[in-house]
C-alpha cells in the first residue's frame, strides 16, 4: 500500500512501514524499551531483533491487503521515524470498526505529534476505509494517552476490568471510542 498522509503544520507525516524501515523500527524499539515497558505486554528477547521487526512489518503488510489491520510509521518531515500507529482488528459487516494503538519515541512526547498522527489515521479510517467507529483502550494511569484521545475527540466509555496483560499483569483499561459522525459532520 503506497500512501502518505501529511500534517505539515505539526511537522509530521504517516505512511505504511515498509521492509526497508525494519532497522529504524528496531532502533526505535530498542531506545524506547524501558520507557514503553510499563504500557506494553512483556516482550520476548527475539522481539528486539531485526528479523522480528521485519516479520512484523511483512505481516502487517499482508494484514492491510486482507483489510484486517493497517500499520503506519510516524515520521518527522525530515524522515526520522518517531513512532508507530496501527488500526487493528478491523471488523466489517454490521460492525465497521477497528482498534487503534500507538507509541511515540519518549523523547518526542508532549509536542502534539501523536495527536496529529491520530487525526491523520482517523481521517483515513473514516474516509478511505469507511469505518463507523475507532476504539482504543488505555491503562488507567496513562495520562499522556488519555490527553491524546480526548484532544482527538474520543469519548470515554467505561473501564474494561483486567482487559489486557501489560508488563506481565492483567490490568484494567479505560475504553474510548470515536464515531465517524463525530468528526465528519462538519466537514
Amino acid at each position: 500500500m503506497s500512501l502518505t498522509l501529511y500534517q505539515t503544520s505539526q511537522g509530521i507525516y504517516i505512511t505504511p512501514l515498509q521492509p526497508e524501515d525494519a532497522e529504524r523500527l528496531l532502533q526505535l524499539r530498542l531506545q524506547n524499551r524501558i520507557a514503553l515497558a510499563p504500557y506494553e505486554p512483556k516482550r520476548e528477547e527475539d522481539f528486539y531483533t531485526l528479523n522480528h521487526q521485519l516479520q512484523h512489518i511483512n505481516q502487517r503488510t499482508q494484514d492491510a491487503l486482507q483489510d484486517q489491520a493497517y500499520m503506519f510509521g510516524i515520521f518527522s518531515l525530515d524522515g526520522q521515524l518517531m513512532g508507530q500507529i496501527t488500526l487493528s482488528n478491523v471488523v466489517r459487516g454490521v460492525g465497521q470498526f477497528a482498534d487503534m494503538g500507538y507509541f511515540l519515541d519518549h523523547q518526542m512526547q508532549g509536542n502534539g505529534y501523536m495527536t496529529a498522527a491520530v487525526g491523520l489515521v482517523l481521517g483515513y479510517a473514516f474516509r478511505a476505509l469507511a469505518l463507523h467507529r475507532v476504539q482504543a483502550a488505555i491503562l488507567l494511569h496513562n495520562e499522556a494517552s488519555r490527553r491524546v484521545l480526548e484532544k482527538s475527540g474520543f469519548q470515554a466509555e467505561g473501564v474494561a476490568r483486567r482487559f489486557i496483560k501489560i508488563n506481565g499483569m492483567w490490568q484494567d483499561h479505560q475504553t474510548y471510542a470515536i464515531l465517524a459522525e463525530d468528526i465528519l459532520q462538519d466537514k
